[in-house]
């Protein structure tokens, strides 16, 4: 076929895909009369997982599977918003990678609000003024964020979800020469993770500290002698060039958020679970403790220990393991190790996502 030909074919496969979208619609609609007044969720982890594998296990090119994917969750956010609205808090402002995991996670048919610390974000889902939160968890290079885990002790939010953000900085300003820039605006944690492209590029810059990588990008837009270390969402925010692209020192660099609401989510036969334990105070504790996963075969995917805060020398423990707290081994498992925990909390049981 000569071009013209395949771009009236192209036309043509776009007319019929925009009509297969509205009949999505309508069958969306149709969910909505039988969820109506009886208390389903619009919002459902547990399915919308289901639906993604069934769609991705039937790609057979050559559209990639991540952009299949991407494609699909702005179908299933814009066919979630004709049956209801859904109110995302997220730990903000806009531009930060939270604020990219959650529309990532949830797509672009949802309010999506900003609060400016961990503590409200819960808050706000626990009072019902948003239906579910975005907050990170850890980095694959830098670690867990521990005031996140600090939070789940005295919460009875659940965790529903759980994605996976590749994380990629920029060096952007209002310059078009890097040989311009004096002064970097960077947050902590993306300054220590580009730190050997700083050191190599820019040995004598000036570094000024930030609150985060939105605001790093804010200052630098005040500066044309200046630049910020921050993602490509802050860049497009503020009208920032790019004058390096993925100046990470380490390329396979992943954040790790998790989507906190008020219910349970169901099996989906490939799960995750979190679970707080505090142990007692006795010699083996830590043994006893982990017996239980080895004898039911249960893959542990990380544990990380915090004081308690409430007396010296006492921690809690967040683990996460592979599996849902309804398979009948976790079950079995979990049951064993309460008994030897003096505090034991199941965070959650969700869909688990591949990297």
């Amino acid at each position: 076929m000569n071009l013209k030909k395949i771009r009236e074919k192209i036309d043509g496969t776009d007319k019929k895909l925009l009509s297969l979208l509205n009949i999505r619609a309508g069958l969306a609609l149709q969910v909505k009369k039988h969820k109506s007044g009886a208390g389903y969720e619009v919002y459902v982890p547990e399915r919308e997982a289901a639906v993604f594998k069934k769609i991705l296990s039937g790609n057979k090119g050559p559209f990639p599977d991540n952009s299949v994917k991407a494609v699909f969750k702005e179908i299933v956010s814009a066919s979630r918003a004709l049956q209801a609205p859904l109110k995302i808090a997220y730990w903000g402002p806009e531009a930060t990678f939270t604020h990219l995991a959650a529309i990532r996670h949830f797509g672009s048919s949802v309010e999506l609000v900003a609060i400016k610390n961990l503590a409200d974000i819960f808050a706000e889902v626990e009072n019902g003024r948003a239906d579910y939160g975005v907050i990170p968890i850890e980095n694959s290079t830098e670690g867990v964020v521990n005031h996140t885990l600090d939070m789940f002790v005295d919460s009875d939010l659940k965790i529903c979800a759980e994605t996976l953000l590749k994380v990629s900085y920029n060096l952007l300003s209002k310059s078009k020469n890097l040989l311009q820039i004096k002064k970097i605006y960077a947050f902590n944690q993306p300054l220590a993770q580009c730190r050997n492209w700083i050191k190599t590029n820019l040995p004598e810059i000036e570094i000024v500290e930030a609150k985060n990588t939105a605001e790093s990008a804010r200052l630098a837009a005040k500066d044309k002698n200046s630049a910020a270390i921050a993602n490509s969402l802050a860049g497009e925010l503020y009208i920032l060039n790019s004058l390096a692209v993925r100046i990470e020192d380490i390329p396979d660099n992943f954040t790790r958020f998790l989507i906190i609401g008020r219910k349970n989510v169901a099996r989906t036969g490939n799960d995750k679970s979190s679970v707080l334990v505090s142990l007692k105070d006795k010699v083996g504790a830590l043994y006893s403790m982990l017996l239980p996963f080895k004898k039911y075969k249960i893959n542990l995917t990380s544990i990380e220990s915090r004081p308690s805060r409430k007396k010296a020398w006492e921690y809690f423990f967040f683990i996460d393991m592979s599996g849902h707290v309804e398979d009948a081994n976790v079950k079995k498992a979990l049951s064993e190790l309460r008994k030897e925990c003096r505090f034991f909390k199941v965070l959650g049981s969700y869909p688990a996502e591949k990297q």
